[in-house]
């Protein structure tokens, strides 16, 4: 089964979007982690290295991604999590997907995707587990 850890870094306290999400995954099947509101960096790649996941997801609507990612990325290279496919999902102006990919994410999902372009996503580039 994909293990997913689904994350609001930062003092972003708007989580719709990112329930959405874990439900939508959850019902494809996927086992998910929701870590809840006000994260660190810190705690994030806790959570992940915790939980072993294979997907971790970053929805962040504050404007606070080129501060937050970052620094994320880092501790996930910090934690040899390099199997750890990394997605981005908020609002994130045009003008940063670029450094946002550049960072290690590997894809940003803008508001409006379809959940199952995201399940999708994540299928066609995470193994199932026996």
């Amino acid at each position: 089964m994909i293990r997913v850890l689904v994350a609001k870094p930062g003092l972003d306290g708007h989580d719709r979007g990112a329930k959405v999400i874990a439900r939508a995954l959850r019902d494809a099947g996927m086992e998910v982690v929701y870590t809840g509101l006000h994260q660190t960096p810190e705690q994030i790649v806790d959570a992940a290295l915790q939980e072993d996941v294979d997907v971790l997801a970053l929805s962040i609507l504050s404007g606070a991604h080129p501060t937050l990612v970052p620094r994320i990325m880092e501790l996930v290279k910090e934690n040899q999590l390099d199997d750890l496919l990394v997605l981005l999902g908020g609002i994130i102006p045009d003008d940063d997907v670029e450094a946002m990919l550049e960072a290690g994410v590997a894809r940003v999902f803008g508001p409006g995707t379809d959940t199952k372009e995201i399940v999708d996503y994540i299928r066609e580039r995470v193994p199932e587990h026996a």
